[in-house]
């Protein structure tokens, strides 16, 4: 028996022997191509007719032959640009405005305790003398401050620094997008008075104690620090976003 014929025969109930057999026949010269290409993800495929012409298919055997292999996951589609090699993306945002736009201040702190007191651990294992000088001098700054904004730069500086410590730069990256789109969300919104904060704001104390667990390079202390540090961040946040409304 032919074996062409047994493909066929073997195919589902009701689909006709020789359609059944094109269809079979686009995919095996589709997963060929692929096979022999060897191309990397997310690498476009040539257009439709192209690929029909290199393939020696007609374009609805094509097609179907795409549908398989994407129900797969081996290829992804996108109506209008074309088709891809691999499975398809999670959808990127590389705007800060779009970020920002779609979140809010709960949010926005959320984030910020899932992510910064594990920057904190990482500062206290990585930090060299020079990175624990620097926030040393960055809480003397922030103490000086005659205005908030003057304190808000010196208190974005010093979280900064706590995540450069880390001296890993996927990391450093995702601080800073994260921080990008604090500022957007919740820096200087929220806050309406000019004058600098008291001399016995929770945060002096706080700064304190995180920069002394990285110096003492206690991981679970500065990671503690950390996060008690942004639960009052948190809380005078969201009172004072209450009050505003």
């Amino acid at each position: 028996m032919d074996c062409r014929q047994g493909i066929a025969e073997a195919g589902p109930i009701g689909m006709e022997p020789k359609i059944m057999d094109e269809a079979v026949g686009a995919l095996t010269q589709l997963r060929a191509y692929l096979a022999q290409h060897d191309l990397p993800p997310n690498t476009q495929l040539p257009p439709e007719r192209e690929l029909c012409d290199a393939l020696g298919v007609s374009r609805g055997e094509l097609r179907k032959a795409l549908a398989v292999l994407e129900g797969d996951g081996e290829l992804w589609r996108h109506v209008g640009k074309g088709t891809f090699i691999g499975s398809r993306p999670m959808e990127e945002k590389t705007s800060i405005a779009d970020i920002a736009s779609a979140s809010n201040p709960r949010e926005v702190m959320h984030a910020r305790r899932v992510i910064e007191p594990r920057l904190a651990r990482e500062a206290a294992l990585n930090a060299t003398a020079a990175d624990i000088e620097d926030m040393l001098q960055c809480l003397k700054a922030s103490q000086q401050a005659a205005t908030w904004r003057q304190y808000e730069n010196c208190d974005n500086r010093l979280h900064r620094l706590v995540a450069g410590a880390s001296h890993n730069s996927v990391l450093v990256a995702i601080f800073d997008t994260l921080n990008a789109v604090r500022r957007t969300v919740v820096w200087g919104r929220l806050r309406q008075n000019v004058e600098g904060p008291p001399s016995d704001h929770h945060s002096f104390k706080e700064h304190r104690i995180l920069v002394d667990a990285i110096a003492d390079r206690d991981v679970t202390a500065a990671g503690a620090a950390m996060d008690q540090h942004l639960q009052a961040v948190e809380a005078n946040l969201l009172k004072t976003r209450e009050a505003a409304e």
